[in-house]
Protein backbone atom coordinates (compact mmCIF):
# COMPACT_ATOMS: atom_id res chain seq x y z
CA UNK A 1 0.00 0.00 0.00
CA UNK A 2 2.91 2.29 0.95
CA UNK A 3 4.58 1.47 -2.56
CA UNK A 4 1.25 2.50 -4.40
CA UNK A 5 0.87 5.96 -2.41
CA UNK A 6 4.41 6.60 -3.56
CA UNK A 7 4.07 5.23 -6.73
CA UNK A 8 0.88 7.69 -6.78
CA UNK A 9 2.54 11.00 -5.60
CA UNK A 10 5.56 10.66 -7.87
CA UNK A 11 3.18 10.40 -10.62
CA UNK A 12 0.95 13.72 -9.31
CA UNK A 13 4.59 15.24 -8.93
CA UNK A 14 5.36 14.41 -12.46
CA UNK A 15 2.04 15.74 -13.80
CA UNK A 16 1.74 18.55 -11.74
CA UNK A 17 5.51 19.99 -13.03
CA UNK A 18 4.37 19.36 -16.60
CA UNK A 19 1.14 21.74 -15.66
CA UNK A 20 3.14 24.32 -14.22
CA UNK A 21 5.44 24.22 -17.29
CA UNK A 22 2.65 25.20 -19.65
CA UNK A 23 -0.41 25.75 -17.29
CA UNK A 24 -2.64 26.86 -20.07
CA UNK A 25 -2.38 23.16 -22.16
CA UNK A 26 -5.18 21.31 -22.44
CA UNK A 27 -5.13 18.16 -20.55
CA UNK A 28 -6.29 15.07 -21.57
CA UNK A 29 -9.57 14.75 -20.15
CA UNK A 30 -10.23 12.15 -17.30
CA UNK A 31 -13.89 11.30 -17.86
CA UNK A 32 -13.93 9.31 -14.80
CA UNK A 33 -14.35 12.58 -12.86
CA UNK A 34 -17.43 14.01 -14.99
CA UNK A 35 -20.41 13.50 -13.22
CA UNK A 36 -21.91 13.09 -9.66
CA UNK A 37 -22.78 9.41 -10.86
CA UNK A 38 -19.17 8.59 -9.55
CA UNK A 39 -19.29 8.02 -5.95
CA UNK A 40 -15.79 9.19 -5.08
CA UNK A 41 -14.62 12.44 -7.14
CA UNK A 42 -11.51 12.75 -7.88
CA UNK A 43 -10.18 9.85 -5.92
CA UNK A 44 -8.18 7.19 -8.02
CA UNK A 45 -7.42 3.78 -7.31
CA UNK A 46 -4.10 4.68 -6.21
CA UNK A 47 -5.47 7.58 -3.90
CA UNK A 48 -5.89 7.62 -0.48
CA UNK A 49 -9.25 8.12 1.24
CA UNK A 50 -9.62 10.50 4.03
CA UNK A 51 -9.92 8.93 6.96
CA UNK A 52 -10.61 11.77 9.33
CA UNK A 53 -13.82 12.64 6.59
CA UNK A 54 -14.48 8.35 6.52
CA UNK A 55 -14.68 8.93 10.81
CA UNK A 56 -16.87 11.84 11.05
CA UNK A 57 -20.24 12.02 12.94
CA UNK A 58 -21.48 15.11 11.02
CA UNK A 59 -24.67 14.34 8.09
CA UNK A 60 -23.36 13.11 4.61
CA UNK A 61 -25.96 16.15 3.47
CA UNK A 62 -25.84 19.10 5.00
CA UNK A 63 -28.85 21.31 5.66
CA UNK A 64 -29.67 23.49 3.06
CA UNK A 65 -29.11 27.50 3.85
CA UNK A 66 -31.29 30.37 2.47
CA UNK A 67 -27.99 32.58 3.30
CA UNK A 68 -30.08 35.54 4.51
CA UNK A 69 -30.56 34.45 8.42
CA UNK A 70 -27.51 34.75 11.00
CA UNK A 71 -26.83 31.49 11.09
CA UNK A 72 -25.73 31.34 7.78
CA UNK A 73 -22.22 33.30 8.56
CA UNK A 74 -21.02 33.42 5.12
CA UNK A 75 -21.12 29.38 4.32
CA UNK A 76 -19.83 30.38 0.89
CA UNK A 77 -16.83 30.93 2.08
CA UNK A 78 -16.10 26.72 2.88
CA UNK A 79 -17.60 26.02 -0.53
CA UNK A 80 -17.56 23.44 -1.78
CA UNK A 81 -16.61 21.48 1.38
CA UNK A 82 -19.33 23.71 3.44
CA UNK A 83 -21.92 22.12 0.82
CA UNK A 84 -20.26 18.88 -0.09
CA UNK A 85 -18.35 17.36 2.71
CA UNK A 86 -16.87 14.09 0.52
CA UNK A 87 -15.10 16.67 -1.67
CA UNK A 88 -12.04 16.61 0.78
CA UNK A 89 -8.95 19.00 0.67
CA UNK A 90 -6.91 16.92 -1.63
CA UNK A 91 -9.75 16.30 -3.87
CA UNK A 92 -10.49 19.82 -4.24
CA UNK A 93 -6.87 20.55 -4.99
CA UNK A 94 -6.47 17.58 -7.60
CA UNK A 95 -9.62 18.78 -8.87
CA UNK A 96 -8.33 22.42 -9.61
CA UNK A 97 -10.83 23.90 -7.72
CA UNK A 98 -8.79 24.85 -4.57
CA UNK A 99 -6.69 26.72 -7.48
CA UNK A 100 -9.37 28.17 -8.93
CA UNK A 101 -10.41 29.50 -5.37
CA UNK A 102 -6.94 30.79 -4.43
CA UNK A 103 -4.94 31.33 -7.01
CA UNK A 104 -6.25 33.14 -9.58
CA UNK A 105 -5.50 36.13 -11.64
CA UNK A 106 -6.02 38.88 -9.67
CA UNK A 107 -5.12 41.13 -11.87
CA UNK A 108 -8.02 40.38 -13.92
CA UNK A 109 -11.50 42.25 -13.25
CA UNK A 110 -14.49 39.54 -12.66
CA UNK A 111 -17.37 40.84 -14.60
CA UNK A 112 -20.49 38.94 -15.15
CA UNK A 113 -22.91 39.66 -18.28
CA UNK A 114 -26.62 39.57 -17.81
CA UNK A 115 -29.84 39.13 -20.04
CA UNK A 116 -33.12 38.33 -18.79
CA UNK A 117 -36.06 36.20 -20.63
CA UNK A 118 -39.14 38.02 -19.61
CA UNK A 119 -42.50 35.24 -19.76
CA UNK A 120 -43.61 36.91 -22.53
CA UNK A 121 -39.99 35.44 -24.41
CA UNK A 122 -38.81 39.13 -24.52
CA UNK A 123 -34.64 39.47 -23.99
CA UNK A 124 -34.22 42.85 -21.49
CA UNK A 125 -31.71 43.93 -18.96
CA UNK A 126 -28.29 43.22 -20.55
CA UNK A 127 -26.82 44.61 -17.52
CA UNK A 128 -22.88 44.39 -16.64
CA UNK A 129 -21.64 43.80 -13.71
CA UNK A 130 -18.07 43.83 -12.00
CA UNK A 131 -17.01 42.31 -8.41
CA UNK A 132 -13.60 44.38 -7.74
CA UNK A 133 -11.40 42.08 -5.98
CA UNK A 134 -11.91 42.81 -1.89
CA UNK A 135 -15.26 43.83 -1.97
CA UNK A 136 -16.16 40.26 -1.26
CA UNK A 137 -18.86 41.35 1.36
CA UNK A 138 -20.82 44.15 -1.19
CA UNK A 139 -20.44 40.74 -3.74
CA UNK A 140 -22.20 38.50 -1.72
CA UNK A 141 -24.98 40.92 -0.69
CA UNK A 142 -25.63 41.88 -4.35
CA UNK A 143 -25.92 38.34 -5.46
CA UNK A 144 -28.37 37.11 -2.70
CA UNK A 145 -30.39 40.38 -1.94
CA UNK A 146 -31.25 41.02 -5.69
CA UNK A 147 -34.93 41.07 -5.90
CA UNK A 148 -35.97 39.80 -9.66
CA UNK A 149 -38.58 40.95 -10.96
CA UNK A 150 -41.91 38.80 -11.13
CA UNK A 151 -42.17 38.87 -15.28
CA UNK A 152 -39.14 36.92 -15.09
CA UNK A 153 -38.40 33.65 -16.92
CA UNK A 154 -35.23 33.01 -16.90
CA UNK A 155 -31.65 35.04 -16.09
CA UNK A 156 -28.69 34.56 -18.01
CA UNK A 157 -24.99 35.07 -16.14
CA UNK A 158 -21.84 34.80 -18.75
CA UNK A 159 -18.93 35.27 -15.92
CA UNK A 160 -15.54 36.37 -17.35
CA UNK A 161 -12.04 36.07 -15.52
CA UNK A 162 -13.73 34.26 -12.78
CA UNK A 163 -12.65 35.12 -9.45
CA UNK A 164 -12.49 32.42 -6.13
CA UNK A 165 -15.05 34.08 -3.88
CA UNK A 166 -16.77 34.74 -7.11
CA UNK A 167 -16.71 31.10 -8.04
CA UNK A 168 -17.76 29.75 -4.15
CA UNK A 169 -20.90 32.62 -4.08
CA UNK A 170 -22.48 31.09 -6.66
CA UNK A 171 -21.97 27.55 -5.86
CA UNK A 172 -23.21 27.64 -2.71
CA UNK A 173 -25.97 30.41 -3.03
CA UNK A 174 -27.23 28.16 -5.81
CA UNK A 175 -26.03 24.89 -4.51
CA UNK A 176 -24.06 23.83 -7.42
CA UNK A 177 -22.08 20.46 -7.60
CA UNK A 178 -18.65 20.89 -7.33
CA UNK A 179 -18.44 18.57 -10.58
CA UNK A 180 -19.83 21.25 -12.71
CA UNK A 181 -16.66 23.42 -12.10
CA UNK A 182 -14.17 20.50 -12.05
CA UNK A 183 -15.71 19.68 -15.26
CA UNK A 184 -15.29 23.13 -16.92
CA UNK A 185 -11.06 23.71 -15.71
CA UNK A 186 -10.17 20.23 -16.74
CA UNK A 187 -12.43 20.73 -19.61
CA UNK A 188 -14.50 17.19 -19.46
CA UNK A 189 -17.43 16.67 -21.69
CA UNK A 190 -19.85 15.93 -19.31
CA UNK A 191 -23.43 16.48 -18.73
CA UNK A 192 -26.02 15.62 -16.00
CA UNK A 193 -29.12 16.20 -13.84
CA UNK A 194 -29.36 17.06 -10.33
CA UNK A 195 -31.69 18.64 -7.20
CA UNK A 196 -34.83 17.33 -8.68
CA UNK A 197 -38.04 18.38 -7.10
CA UNK A 198 -40.82 17.57 -8.92
CA UNK A 199 -43.34 20.12 -9.81
CA UNK A 200 -40.09 22.71 -8.71
CA UNK A 201 -37.61 22.17 -11.02
CA UNK A 202 -33.71 20.64 -11.14
CA UNK A 203 -30.36 21.31 -11.94
CA UNK A 204 -28.15 20.03 -15.25
CA UNK A 205 -25.04 20.77 -16.31
CA UNK A 206 -23.14 20.81 -20.07
CA UNK A 207 -19.47 21.03 -20.73
CA UNK A 208 -19.41 20.50 -24.25
CA UNK A 209 -15.42 21.27 -25.83
CA UNK A 210 -16.02 22.07 -29.29
CA UNK A 211 -13.89 23.43 -32.14
CA UNK A 212 -13.43 27.17 -33.47
CA UNK A 213 -11.96 28.06 -36.74
CA UNK A 214 -10.52 31.82 -36.01
CA UNK A 215 -8.63 33.78 -38.20
CA UNK A 216 -4.70 34.58 -38.61
CA UNK A 217 -5.27 37.89 -36.80
CA UNK A 218 -3.97 35.65 -33.63
CA UNK A 219 -0.53 34.79 -35.76
CA UNK A 220 1.62 35.70 -33.10
CA UNK A 221 -0.27 33.70 -30.17
CA UNK A 222 -0.96 31.03 -32.47
CA UNK A 223 2.12 30.25 -33.54
CA UNK A 224 3.74 29.81 -30.09
CA UNK A 225 0.90 27.89 -28.47
CA UNK A 226 1.31 25.34 -31.98
CA UNK A 227 5.05 25.21 -30.99
CA UNK A 228 5.84 26.58 -34.82
CA UNK A 229 9.75 27.75 -35.79
CA UNK A 230 10.48 31.55 -35.55
CA UNK A 231 11.04 31.67 -39.13
CA UNK A 232 7.61 29.89 -39.71
CA UNK A 233 4.74 32.19 -41.29
CA UNK A 234 0.83 31.79 -42.40
CA UNK A 235 1.98 32.39 -46.23
CA UNK A 236 0.86 29.76 -48.38
CA UNK A 237 2.97 30.16 -50.75
CA UNK A 238 5.84 28.72 -48.34
CA UNK A 239 6.68 25.43 -50.03
CA UNK A 240 7.82 23.77 -46.87
CA UNK A 241 4.92 22.39 -44.92
CA UNK A 242 4.54 23.86 -40.98
CA UNK A 243 2.77 20.70 -39.49
CA UNK A 244 5.44 18.04 -40.59
CA UNK A 245 7.52 19.89 -37.80
CA UNK A 246 4.57 19.57 -34.75
CA UNK A 247 4.74 16.78 -32.55
CA UNK A 248 0.54 15.26 -33.05
CA UNK A 249 -1.14 16.62 -30.07
CA UNK A 250 -5.09 16.36 -30.51
CA UNK A 251 -5.14 18.72 -27.79
CA UNK A 252 -3.20 21.78 -29.63
CA UNK A 253 -4.54 24.38 -31.73
CA UNK A 254 -4.26 23.09 -35.72
CA UNK A 255 -2.64 24.97 -38.09
CA UNK A 256 -4.40 25.33 -41.37
CA UNK A 257 -1.61 27.79 -43.40
CA UNK A 258 -3.49 27.48 -46.61
CA UNK A 259 -6.47 29.83 -45.92
CA UNK A 260 -5.08 31.73 -42.97
CA UNK A 261 -7.10 29.83 -40.51
CA UNK A 262 -6.08 28.02 -36.97
CA UNK A 263 -8.22 25.46 -35.34
CA UNK A 264 -9.07 26.20 -31.72
CA UNK A 265 -10.35 23.65 -29.00
CA UNK A 266 -12.80 25.78 -27.00
CA UNK A 267 -15.74 25.50 -24.41
CA UNK A 268 -18.81 25.46 -23.64
CA UNK A 269 -19.63 25.21 -20.18
CA UNK A 270 -23.07 25.82 -18.78
CA UNK A 271 -25.00 24.99 -15.57
CA UNK A 272 -29.15 25.57 -15.94
CA UNK A 273 -31.19 26.30 -12.26
CA UNK A 274 -34.55 24.99 -13.68
CA UNK A 275 -37.06 26.39 -11.25
CA UNK A 276 -41.21 27.41 -10.97
CA UNK A 277 -40.15 30.76 -9.71
CA UNK A 278 -37.92 31.78 -12.26
CA UNK A 279 -34.94 29.71 -13.58
CA UNK A 280 -30.86 30.89 -13.95
CA UNK A 281 -28.15 29.83 -16.60
CA UNK A 282 -24.62 30.30 -15.14
CA UNK A 283 -21.91 30.36 -18.23
CA UNK A 284 -18.32 29.67 -17.97
CA UNK A 285 -15.47 30.90 -19.54
CA UNK A 286 -12.08 29.76 -19.03
CA UNK A 287 -9.42 32.81 -18.44
CA UNK A 288 -6.65 30.47 -20.34
CA UNK A 289 -4.54 32.22 -22.69
CA UNK A 290 -6.39 30.63 -25.32
CA UNK A 291 -8.75 32.18 -27.93
CA UNK A 292 -11.74 30.80 -26.86
CA UNK A 293 -14.95 32.46 -26.38
CA UNK A 294 -15.29 35.55 -24.27
CA UNK A 295 -18.34 36.38 -21.99
CA UNK A 296 -19.38 39.61 -23.42
CA UNK A 297 -19.24 37.74 -27.25
CA UNK A 298 -21.73 35.18 -26.23
CA UNK A 299 -23.32 37.39 -23.67
CA UNK A 300 -24.31 39.41 -27.30
CA UNK A 301 -25.04 36.57 -29.27
CA UNK A 302 -27.58 35.30 -26.88
CA UNK A 303 -29.27 38.64 -27.07
CA UNK A 304 -28.88 38.47 -30.75
CA UNK A 305 -31.05 34.94 -30.59
CA UNK A 306 -33.91 36.85 -28.67
CA UNK A 307 -34.50 38.89 -32.03
CA UNK A 308 -35.25 35.69 -34.42
CA UNK A 309 -38.73 35.04 -35.69
CA UNK A 310 -37.88 31.61 -35.61
CA UNK A 311 -36.78 31.55 -31.62
CA UNK A 312 -38.99 34.42 -30.24
CA UNK A 313 -42.39 31.97 -31.58
CA UNK A 314 -40.89 29.05 -29.73
CA UNK A 315 -40.30 31.58 -26.18
CA UNK A 316 -43.75 33.08 -26.62
CA UNK A 317 -45.17 29.97 -26.62
CA UNK A 318 -43.66 27.78 -24.02
CA UNK A 319 -42.48 29.12 -20.39
CA UNK A 320 -39.51 26.38 -20.49
CA UNK A 321 -36.03 28.06 -20.23
CA UNK A 322 -33.79 24.71 -21.17
CA UNK A 323 -34.93 26.60 -24.93
CA UNK A 324 -32.52 29.40 -23.73
CA UNK A 325 -29.54 26.52 -22.75
CA UNK A 326 -30.57 25.26 -27.00
CA UNK A 327 -29.43 28.54 -28.25
CA UNK A 328 -26.13 28.40 -26.18
CA UNK A 329 -25.83 24.61 -27.87
CA UNK A 330 -26.65 26.35 -31.34
CA UNK A 331 -23.18 28.34 -31.08
CA UNK A 332 -21.01 25.28 -30.78
CA UNK A 333 -22.74 23.79 -33.70
CA UNK A 334 -21.74 27.33 -35.61
CA UNK A 335 -18.42 27.04 -34.64
CA UNK A 336 -18.41 22.95 -35.52
CA UNK A 337 -19.91 23.72 -39.03
CA UNK A 338 -17.70 26.66 -40.06
CA UNK A 339 -14.40 24.31 -38.44
CA UNK A 340 -15.10 21.67 -40.98
CA UNK A 341 -15.53 24.28 -43.92
CA UNK A 342 -12.28 25.70 -43.44
CA UNK A 343 -10.93 22.50 -42.91
CA UNK A 344 -12.14 20.81 -45.99
CA UNK A 345 -11.11 23.96 -47.94
CA UNK A 346 -6.90 23.01 -46.50
CA UNK A 347 -7.75 19.33 -47.77
CA UNK A 348 -8.71 20.48 -51.23
CA UNK A 349 -5.78 22.68 -51.24
CA UNK A 350 -3.58 19.79 -49.92
CA UNK A 351 -5.05 17.64 -53.20
CA UNK A 352 -4.20 20.14 -55.81
CA UNK A 353 -0.48 19.99 -53.82
CA UNK A 354 -0.01 16.34 -54.22
CA UNK A 355 -1.58 16.34 -57.96
CA UNK A 356 1.70 19.20 -58.70
CA UNK A 357 4.40 17.86 -56.71
CA UNK A 358 5.13 14.91 -54.23
CA UNK A 359 6.62 15.69 -51.34
CA UNK A 360 6.98 13.00 -48.38
CA UNK A 361 6.81 15.92 -45.43
CA UNK A 362 3.00 15.95 -46.84
CA UNK A 363 2.54 12.91 -45.31
CA UNK A 364 3.37 13.59 -41.86
CA UNK A 365 1.05 16.69 -42.42
CA UNK A 366 -1.76 14.56 -43.33
CA UNK A 367 -1.21 11.80 -40.49
CA UNK A 368 -1.70 15.16 -37.93
CA UNK A 369 -4.75 15.77 -40.01
CA UNK A 370 -6.03 12.66 -39.96
CA UNK A 371 -5.16 12.20 -35.53
CA UNK A 372 -7.13 15.27 -35.32
CA UNK A 373 -9.88 13.77 -37.00
CA UNK A 374 -9.88 10.91 -34.61
CA UNK A 375 -10.49 13.25 -31.78
CA UNK A 376 -13.00 15.37 -33.36
CA UNK A 377 -14.85 12.72 -34.17
CA UNK A 378 -15.45 11.73 -30.32
CA UNK A 379 -16.22 15.18 -29.85
CA UNK A 380 -18.69 14.68 -32.35
CA UNK A 381 -20.09 11.80 -30.27
CA UNK A 382 -20.36 13.84 -27.01
CA UNK A 383 -21.90 16.75 -28.69
CA UNK A 384 -24.69 14.14 -30.05
CA UNK A 385 -24.72 12.66 -26.38
CA UNK A 386 -25.44 16.35 -24.97
CA UNK A 387 -28.45 16.73 -27.09
CA UNK A 388 -29.93 13.56 -26.22
CA UNK A 389 -29.75 14.16 -22.65
CA UNK A 390 -31.34 17.57 -23.19
CA UNK A 391 -34.01 15.94 -25.19
CA UNK A 392 -34.40 13.08 -22.64
CA UNK A 393 -33.99 15.17 -19.93
CA UNK A 394 -37.74 17.01 -19.57
CA UNK A 395 -38.43 20.05 -16.68
CA UNK A 396 -39.75 19.13 -13.28
CA UNK A 397 -41.42 22.36 -13.19
CA UNK A 398 -43.63 22.12 -16.26
CA UNK A 399 -45.67 19.52 -14.69
CA UNK A 400 -47.39 22.45 -13.34
CA UNK A 401 -48.05 23.60 -16.29
CA UNK A 402 -51.74 22.86 -18.09
CA UNK A 403 -51.50 20.02 -19.91
CA UNK A 404 -51.31 21.67 -23.48
CA UNK A 405 -48.98 23.91 -22.80
CA UNK A 406 -46.79 21.09 -21.45
CA UNK A 407 -47.43 19.06 -24.41
CA UNK A 408 -46.89 21.99 -27.13
CA UNK A 409 -43.31 22.72 -24.83
CA UNK A 410 -43.00 18.80 -25.17
CA UNK A 411 -43.58 19.12 -29.08
CA UNK A 412 -41.05 21.66 -29.06
CA UNK A 413 -38.36 20.87 -27.44
CA UNK A 414 -38.09 17.50 -29.40
CA UNK A 415 -38.69 19.00 -33.15
CA UNK A 416 -35.28 21.76 -32.09
CA UNK A 417 -33.63 18.79 -30.79
CA UNK A 418 -33.96 16.48 -33.66
CA UNK A 419 -33.06 19.71 -35.85
CA UNK A 420 -29.78 19.68 -33.92
CA UNK A 421 -28.94 16.00 -33.83
CA UNK A 422 -29.60 15.92 -37.51
CA UNK A 423 -26.93 18.90 -37.73
CA UNK A 424 -24.47 16.67 -35.78
CA UNK A 425 -25.29 13.83 -38.26
CA UNK A 426 -24.14 15.83 -40.93
CA UNK A 427 -21.03 17.11 -39.55
CA UNK A 428 -20.25 13.65 -38.76
CA UNK A 429 -20.81 12.75 -42.35
CA UNK A 430 -19.09 15.27 -43.21
CA UNK A 431 -15.80 14.15 -41.02
CA UNK A 432 -16.05 10.99 -42.81
CA UNK A 433 -16.36 12.13 -46.27
CA UNK A 434 -12.84 14.34 -45.24
CA UNK A 435 -11.14 10.70 -44.18
CA UNK A 436 -11.91 9.32 -47.07
CA UNK A 437 -10.23 12.05 -48.93
CA UNK A 438 -7.88 12.33 -46.42
CA UNK A 439 -6.93 8.30 -47.20
CA UNK A 440 -7.19 9.41 -51.16
CA UNK A 441 -4.43 11.99 -51.23
CA UNK A 442 -2.09 9.91 -48.60
CA UNK A 443 -2.34 6.77 -51.74
CA UNK A 444 -1.96 9.54 -54.09
CA UNK A 445 1.19 10.61 -52.43
CA UNK A 446 2.71 7.00 -51.85
CA UNK A 447 1.91 6.46 -55.18
CA UNK A 448 3.70 9.61 -56.56
CA UNK A 449 6.73 8.88 -54.91
CA UNK A 450 6.29 4.98 -56.26
CA UNK A 451 6.35 6.52 -59.63
CA UNK A 452 9.03 8.66 -58.93
CA UNK A 453 10.81 5.90 -57.77
CA UNK A 454 10.33 3.69 -60.27
CA UNK A 455 11.24 6.55 -63.04
CA UNK A 456 14.19 6.27 -61.12
CA UNK A 457 15.02 3.21 -61.47
CA UNK A 458 14.17 2.80 -65.07
CA UNK A 459 17.09 5.87 -65.50
CA UNK A 460 19.26 3.53 -63.38
CA UNK A 461 18.18 0.71 -65.84
CA UNK A 462 19.00 2.26 -68.93
CA UNK A 463 22.49 3.73 -67.22
CA UNK A 464 23.50 0.09 -66.57
CA UNK A 465 22.31 -0.60 -70.26
CA UNK A 466 24.47 1.66 -71.53
CA UNK A 467 26.95 1.04 -69.53
CA UNK A 468 27.00 -2.73 -70.58
CA UNK A 469 26.87 -1.53 -74.24
CA UNK A 470 30.27 -0.07 -73.76
CA UNK A 471 31.41 -3.62 -71.86
CA UNK A 472 30.34 -5.01 -75.25
CA UNK A 473 32.72 -3.07 -77.64
CA UNK A 474 35.39 -3.30 -75.16
CA UNK A 475 34.66 -7.23 -75.17
CA UNK A 476 34.82 -6.93 -78.85
CA UNK A 477 37.90 -5.21 -78.98
CA UNK A 478 39.97 -7.63 -76.81
CA UNK A 479 38.59 -10.61 -79.18
CA UNK A 480 40.44 -8.76 -82.09
CA UNK A 481 43.57 -8.89 -80.39
CA UNK A 482 43.11 -12.00 -78.87
CA UNK A 483 44.50 -14.17 -81.91
CA UNK A 484 47.43 -11.88 -81.79
CA UNK A 485 47.48 -12.09 -78.18
CA UNK A 486 47.96 -15.81 -77.95
CA UNK A 487 50.55 -16.03 -81.15
CA UNK A 488 52.48 -13.32 -78.88
CA UNK A 489 52.66 -15.66 -75.70
CA UNK A 490 53.51 -18.69 -77.33
CA UNK A 491 56.32 -17.38 -79.27
CA UNK A 492 57.39 -16.20 -75.69
CA UNK A 493 57.58 -19.59 -74.37
CA UNK A 494 60.79 -20.41 -72.98
CA UNK A 495 60.87 -23.87 -74.90
CA UNK A 496 63.59 -26.03 -77.00
CA UNK A 497 61.59 -25.84 -79.97
CA UNK A 498 61.03 -22.62 -80.02
CA UNK A 499 64.07 -20.86 -78.14
CA UNK A 500 67.14 -23.14 -78.54
CA UNK A 501 69.15 -23.30 -75.88
CA UNK A 502 66.75 -23.74 -73.55
CA UNK A 503 65.96 -26.59 -70.92
CA UNK A 504 62.32 -26.59 -70.97
CA UNK A 505 60.23 -28.68 -73.89
CA UNK A 506 56.76 -28.19 -74.98
CA UNK A 507 56.30 -31.62 -73.38
CA UNK A 508 57.28 -30.23 -70.27
CA UNK A 509 54.77 -27.07 -70.88
CA UNK A 510 51.47 -29.56 -71.87
CA UNK A 511 52.43 -31.46 -68.89
CA UNK A 512 52.28 -28.91 -66.48
CA UNK A 513 49.19 -26.68 -67.77
CA UNK A 514 47.00 -30.14 -67.88
CA UNK A 515 47.78 -30.70 -64.65
CA UNK A 516 47.21 -27.46 -63.14
CA UNK A 517 44.20 -27.11 -64.78
CA UNK A 518 42.10 -30.30 -63.85
CA UNK A 519 43.30 -29.47 -60.23
CA UNK A 520 41.74 -26.00 -60.57
CA UNK A 521 38.43 -27.59 -62.03
CA UNK A 522 38.74 -30.30 -59.45
CA UNK A 523 38.63 -27.94 -56.36
CA UNK A 524 36.06 -25.41 -57.80
CA UNK A 525 33.79 -28.49 -58.46
CA UNK A 526 34.37 -29.58 -54.63
CA UNK A 527 33.47 -25.97 -53.44
CA UNK A 528 30.55 -25.77 -55.38
CA UNK A 529 29.25 -29.67 -54.77
CA UNK A 530 26.69 -28.55 -52.76
CA UNK A 531 23.91 -30.06 -55.87
CA UNK A 532 25.72 -33.16 -55.74
CA UNK A 533 25.97 -33.90 -52.14
CA UNK A 534 22.56 -34.37 -50.75
CA UNK A 535 23.96 -33.22 -46.87
CA UNK A 536 24.54 -29.74 -47.28
CA UNK A 537 27.14 -29.83 -43.71
CA UNK A 538 29.38 -32.56 -45.50
CA UNK A 539 33.33 -31.84 -44.62
CA UNK A 540 35.50 -29.98 -47.50
CA UNK A 541 37.92 -33.12 -47.53
CA UNK A 542 34.98 -35.81 -48.50
CA UNK A 543 33.59 -33.35 -51.51
CA UNK A 544 37.33 -33.58 -52.70
CA UNK A 545 35.58 -37.31 -53.41
CA UNK A 546 32.86 -36.09 -55.61
CA UNK A 547 33.92 -38.24 -59.09
CA UNK A 548 34.18 -41.00 -56.93
CA UNK A 549 30.24 -39.74 -55.25
CA UNK A 550 29.11 -39.54 -59.19
CA UNK A 551 29.70 -43.04 -60.47
CA UNK A 552 28.84 -44.93 -57.57
CA UNK A 553 25.30 -42.50 -57.37
CA UNK A 554 25.29 -42.76 -61.33
CA UNK A 555 26.05 -46.85 -61.03
CA UNK A 556 23.39 -47.64 -58.56
CA UNK A 557 21.00 -45.30 -60.51
CA UNK A 558 21.10 -47.79 -63.68
CA UNK A 559 20.68 -50.90 -61.41
CA UNK A 560 17.73 -49.74 -60.12
CA UNK A 561 16.15 -48.85 -62.94
CA UNK A 562 15.44 -52.58 -64.39
CA UNK A 563 13.88 -53.67 -60.60
CA UNK A 564 11.61 -50.99 -60.79
CA UNK A 565 10.36 -51.58 -64.54
CA UNK A 566 9.99 -55.10 -63.09
CA UNK A 567 7.88 -54.40 -60.32
CA UNK A 568 5.74 -51.88 -62.27
CA UNK A 569 5.59 -55.09 -64.82
CA UNK A 570 4.13 -57.25 -62.15
CA UNK A 571 1.82 -54.92 -60.88
CA UNK A 572 0.07 -54.28 -64.48
CA UNK A 573 -3.02 -55.96 -66.02
CA UNK A 574 -3.55 -58.54 -68.30
CA UNK A 575 -4.96 -55.96 -70.24
CA UNK A 576 -2.29 -53.77 -69.91
CA UNK A 577 0.44 -56.28 -70.61
CA UNK A 578 -1.46 -57.31 -73.72
CA UNK A 579 -1.73 -53.10 -74.59
CA UNK A 580 2.28 -52.97 -73.78
CA UNK A 581 3.55 -56.18 -75.92
CA UNK A 582 1.40 -54.98 -78.63
CA UNK A 583 2.82 -51.50 -78.55
CA UNK A 584 6.28 -52.97 -78.47
CA UNK A 585 5.10 -54.95 -81.79
CA UNK A 586 4.28 -52.19 -83.53
CA UNK A 587 7.26 -50.02 -82.58
CA UNK A 588 9.31 -53.24 -83.73
CA UNK A 589 7.31 -53.46 -87.03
Amino acid sequence: MAASIRSHSFHSSLRLSEAKKNPDRIPPPPYRHAAPSAPWPWVDLEDEVDPTQLETEAPPVPEKCNHKSECCNNCWMGYPQSRFPNWTERQVKKSKIYDAIHNYRKELDCKCYQVDVDINGRFTNSDEIEFQEGLEAESWNNIVYTVRPNNLRVRALFVENMSGPILQMLGAYFNIEPFFFSASLNWIPSRFQEEIQPHEGDHITVTLPFIRSISDEYDAQMMSLARLPDNASYSSTKPATFLGSQKIDTQAPLVLYSNHRVLVPDLLSVHLVRNVNGSTIISFHPSLNLPTTQAHYLHERIRFAGQSVYWQSIFQRSPDPTFVLLTFIWHAMYAWDEALESLYNHICSLETRVITTAEMPLTRELHVIRAHHLHYVSMLEDFRKSVLFIRNTPNPAMDSQPEDVKSMSKMLLDRECDNLSSEVERLTMELRMQDRRLKNVMNLVFSSVNIRDSKYMREMTEAAVRDSAGMKQIAYLTMVFLPASFVAGVFGMNVGEIAPGTHGTLGHYVETAISLTVATIWIIIAFQSAYIFEDEKISFWKRLGWPIFLIKKRYFKKKEEPEECKDEFDEMTNADRFSCAKGSNSFDR
